[in-house]
Formats: structure tokens, C-alpha cells, sequence
């Protein structure tokens, strides 16, 4: 499981999917949460603007992801 490391205190589903290079633009990332390919823990998201935090995991296109806080 990859950790990406956040300096904030949430990051968007959408920008996560970017910042973790899993999708090239944010229209992508939109398509492909609103077509339910993403799961955050373990559970379909369908919400592109969902605050994601530190200890929450994303599937997506198998890959595996822990979202990580810096501090």
C-alpha cells in the first residue's frame, strides 16, 4: 500500500486522484469517481469534493492508497 503525504488538513477526492497521478486532469478524476470506480474505505464514492484525512485508504484502478498527513 503507497502513502501519499497531504501538508494540509484534507485534500479533495478529485485533487487527490491527481496529486497521486492516478488521473491526468481533474475532468478525468471527475468521470471516473462519478462512474463509481473509486472506493474510499473499502466503500463505492461517488462525491468528488469528499475531505479526505490522514489514515483514509482510496482504490482505484488497483491501486491501493493511504492518504498520509505531513505533520
Amino acid at each position: 500500500m503507497e502513502k501519499i503525504k497531504i501538508t494540509t488538513e484534507y485534500i479533495k477526492l478529485e485533487s487527490f486522484l491527481k496529486l497521486a497521478s492516478l488521473c491526468m486532469s481533474g475532468g478525468e478524476a471527475k468521470n471516473v469517481i462519478l462512474d463509481g470506480l473509486v472506493k474510499v474505505d473499502g466503500e463505492v464514492c461517488t462525491m468528488r469534493g469528499k475531505k479526505l484525512r490522514g489514515g483514509e485508504v482510496v482504490e482505484f484502478d488497483g491501486n491501493v492508497l493511504t492518504v498520509e498527513n505531513e505533520n
